[in-house]
C-alpha cells in the first residue's frame, strides 16, 4: 500500500502591495491556526517534519507558506521583476502572513518563524497585535547587522557555497542526513534571493528601540534561539526577550540556526511544551 504524508498543498491568489502573487502552502492538522515562516532563500520544506507531528496535528492547523519569488511561489506575472533588485522589506514580508491569514479565515492565529522568520515574529507583535494571538520567534535577534553583503549575489558565488555556508550554521551533533537535506534546500534558491533576503535581515529590521512597547497581554511572545547558532546566538535571543516586558526566552541546547530541518526530533521536544502552553490559553 502507498504511504501519503499528512500534508496537502495548493496555491492562494494574494494581493501584495497592488499586485497578485501566486504563494504556495502546505497544511496539515485541525484547530487554532498556525502559520510557518521560512528562514531567509529558503522555501516551506523546512517545517515538513512539524507538519508530520500527529501530537501537532490534533491541536493546530499548521500552514507552511513558501514567500513570493521563493520555492513554488513564482514572481508575479503583473511587473517587469526581473529589470530590479530584489529586496526583502519589512513593510513586504508583514503582509504576507497577515494577508494569508485573512484569506484562508484564520481566527486567532498563532506564528511561528526562524531566523527571518524570528525576526518576523517580534514586527508582528509590535505592528499586528490585533491579528495574532501569540508568535513565537526562533533565532531572534533585536538587530542583526552585516549580513545584507555582494558576496551572496555574484556571479563568482555560486548557490554551493552559499548552502555550505548555510551547513556551517547547523549544530554538529544534528543528523548528517538532514543537515544536508536543509543545505540542498538552499542550494535551490534563486540567485538573487538570499543576499535579497537578507536586507531585512540585516537592515530593515530593528527594534532595538521599540521592543519594549510590545504588549504582550494582547500577544504573546517566546524566543527561543539554538545553542550552536552563530548568526542568531542565544545572548541576542535573550537579550531580545529581556527587552519585551513579558516576553519568554529558552536556548535550545544542541540546535543551531535551522532546528525545525536539522534536528526535527530535537526541536519538536522544544516546542511542544511552548505550543501547548499557547494552545492552553498560556
Amino acid at each position: 500500500m502507498p504511504r501519503f504524508d499528512a500534508a496537502t498543498g495548493r496555491y492562494i491568489y494574494l494581493e501584495l502591495d497592488g499586485l497578485e502573487y501566486r504563494v504556495y502552502f502546505e497544511e496539515a492538522g485541525q484547530g487554532i491556526p498556525l502559520l510557518l515562516q521560512h528562514t531567509a532563500g529558503a522555501d516551506g520544506r523546512q517545517w515538513r517534519f512539524v507538519l508530520e507531528d500527529e501530537e501537532l496535528q490534533s491541536t493546530y492547523r499548521m500552514i507552511a507558506y513558501d514567500l513570493p519569488y521563493h520555492g513554488k511561489s513564482l514572481p508575479p506575472t503583473e511587473k517587469a521583476w526581473w529589470a530590479e533588485e530584489y529586496r526583502l522589506t519589512q513593510a513586504f514580508l508583514m503582509s504576507v502572513p497577515v494577508t494569508l491569514a485573512a484569506a484562508l479565515d484564520c481566527e486567532d492565529p498563532v506564528y511561528m518563524g526562524s531566523s527571518i522568520g524570528g525576526h518576523l515574529a517580534v514586527d508582528l507583535a509590535l505592528n499586528h497585535a490585533d491579528v495574532f494571538r501569540a508568535v513565537v520567534g526562533l533565532e531572534a535577534s533585536a538587530h542583526t547587522p552585516g549580513g545584507y553583503v555582494d558576496e551572496f549575489f555574484h556571479p563568482e558565488i555560486s548557490n554551493d557555497y552559499k548552502a555550505n555556508l548555510m551547513y556551517g550554521l547547523t549544530a554538529p551533533m544534528s543528523p548528517e542526513a538532514f543537515r544536508h537535506e536543509t543545505k540542498w534546500v538552499y542550494s535551490q534558491g534563486a540567485p538573487a534571493v538570499f543576499k535579497g533576503d537578507l536586507y531585512y535581515y540585516s537592515i530593515d529590521h530593528d527594534v532595538r528601540n521599540t521592543a519594549a512597547t510590545i504588549d504582550t497581554t494582547r500577544c504573546s511572545v517566546d524566543i527561543l534561539n539554538g545553542e550552536y547558532d552563530w548568526s542568531g546566538t542565544p545572548e541576542l535571543g535573550a537579550e531580545l526577550a529581556a527587552m519585551i516586558p513579558g516576553a519568554r526566552y529558552k536556548t535550545m541546547q544542541g540546535l543551531g540556526h535551522f532546528p525545525m530541518s536539522e534536528n526535527p526530533a530535537a526541536f519538536l521536544k522544544e516546542i511542544k511544551p511552548v505550543l501547548a502552553r499557547i494552545a492552553n490559553g498560556g
